[in-house]
């Protein structure tokens, strides 16, 4: 047994590039990669040798490091940063390097450093594979509601019909929150900062080093800047490590990805019903099967949309609790409780944007289904319109018409028939009374709400491309 967290018990990122984008061998490497990067900054401002540079190089490879044997000794420091460090150094001296590169190695440095820029370095990446197929995920939204912008089908409120609306507004309503839940991807992600501060968030070893000469001239915001340059990180000019807000902001975006997607995921679930009917996901090959009931097709795309806005809250708890309940210069157990929480938010977050993706651009829309169902409302669908427009022609106004809805509901009778007994044809015709009967005409400002989301995706979409 290697112990490598695979996900079979997290099916809604299991098998997508989540899994290795944020697994434990991508963050070691990352650990490694952060402590590589400081030392070739060392060597750039002639702080240690570049044989020095070289041979930490050699060693921050992850395949060098038996994982199972790290994941054992993290509990002794409560890190997995101090077992690396120790094994780092034994390969350092078995590789036969100097041991001026073993000195340079993490110098002023400390395990926050390490671990909470490497996790940035973990969520860079699997940002941008979210950011990629949350915006897949649009393309196939902006499709949806713009074929059905005309297409008239029943809005539905606390579970129950309401009133006349158009696929192509539920679907923009869906694109609207995915394209909202990408800016704030975006805003986090150009915000992934280096963590830098040394023990206490003072940096007081490597001034201390800084200071005692070596005829070079360096300060240690410039060996800073340099290295959160060559991480490709943002440099805050201050180190992070009592103010949790970056971790939050992160962890705030992910969240809101995965609430937008899982809104989109509910409501195919419950219009994929057979007895709605009015959606289905696209038939894939070995997808959606049952392990006992063969005529089964299940909407497991839909279901791991919804797995994810479930598990997610509780992940958020997590970080707000850790953040609000911070103490001193490191936390004494909410550091080390947002990790786990903020890397499976990152996992949920890329395999809801991956099944989101398949799922827009694949799913089955019904046109007989939303026609049957917009029927079964009867005619009250259309009651708001008609006690709005007909009280004046009626005896008792408003509540008159309400309770001629009521009579037809209870007695099963043509509303349309009620009200044409109830109104003479000289003060409203045959013709004007079954307009005010279309569906197709009570539909308010639909389209252009819905022109209004396609608008600000198109333009959105142009950012999306001006930065590829």
């Amino acid at each position: 047994m290697d112990g490598a967290d695979y996900g079979v018990l997290a099916p809604a990122w299991a098998g997508t590039a989540a899994a290795s984008l944020s697994s434990d061998t991508a963050f070691v490497q990352a650990m490694l990669d952060v402590e590589a990067a400081w030392v070739q900054v060392q060597a750039d401002a002639g702080l240690c040798s570049a044989e020095d540079a070289q041979a930490v190089h050699s060693v921050a490879s992850v395949e060098r490091y038996d994982l199972v044997l790290l994941a054992s000794r993290t509990p002794d420091g409560a890190n997995a940063l101090i077992p690396l460090l120790g094994m780092m150094r034994e390969l350092l001296a078995r590789d036969g390097a100097p041991h001026s590169a073993s000195t340079a190695l993490h110098r002023g440095a400390t395990s926050q450093d390490i671990i909470d820029s490497a996790l940035m370095l973990v969520l860079s990446k699997t940002l941008a594979q979210t950011q990629a197929d949350l915006r897949s995920a649009a393309d196939g939204l902006a499709d949806l509601a713009q074929a059905h912008r005309k297409t008239v089908c029943i809005a539905r409120s606390l579970t129950q019909h309401a009133l006349p609306t158009t696929f192509g507004w539920k679907a923009a309503s869906w694109l609207s929150a995915i394209v909202d839940a990408d800016r704030q991807l975006e805003a986090a992600s150009q915000q992934l900062r280096l963590q830098w501060g040394g023990a206490v968030g003072t940096l007081a070893s490597l001034e201390q080093f800084l200071e005692g000469g070596h005829g070079i001239k360096t300060t240690s915001q410039q060996l800073i800047s340099q290295l959160a340059s060559r991480l490709g990180l943002q440099d805050p000019g201050v180190p992070w490590h009592t103010n949790r807000m970056p971790i939050l902001q992160l962890g705030s975006a992910l969240g809101a990805a995965i609430a937008a997607l899982g809104t989109f995921g509910a409501d195919v679930l419950t219009s994929s019903r057979p007895e709605i009917g009015e959606l289905s996901e696209p038939r894939e090959a070995g997808k959606g099967g049952s392990s006992a009931m063969p005529q089964k097709q299940n909407p497991v795309r839909s279901v791991l949309l919804r797995n994810a806005a479930f598990s997610a809250p509780g992940l958020l708890s997590t970080l707000f609790t850790a953040a609000g309940t911070a103490v001193d210069e490191r936390p004494d157990g909410g550091w080390h409780a947002e990790w786990s929480a903020l890397r499976e938010l990152a996992r949920l977050a890329a395999g809801a944007a991956f099944h989101g993706s398949f799922l827009a651009n694949g799913l089955c829309v019904n046109l007989p289904a939303l026609r049957r169902n917009l029927a079964l409302g009867g005619d009250a669908v259309l009651s708001e319109r008609l006690a709005t427009v007909l009280a004046p022609l009626v005896d008792g106004g408003k509540p008159a018409i309400q309770a001629l809805v009521r009579r037809s509901l209870g007695e099963e009778l043509s509303l349309h028939g009620l009200l044409r007994a109830e109104i003479p044809t000289d003060r409203l015709s045959d013709a004007q009374l079954a307009e005010l009967f279309d569906p197709a005409g009570y539909l308010g400002a639909a389209d252009r709400f819905t022109a209004t989301v396609l608008a600000d995706y198109s333009a959105r979409k142009e950012q999306w491309q001006s930065q590829n």
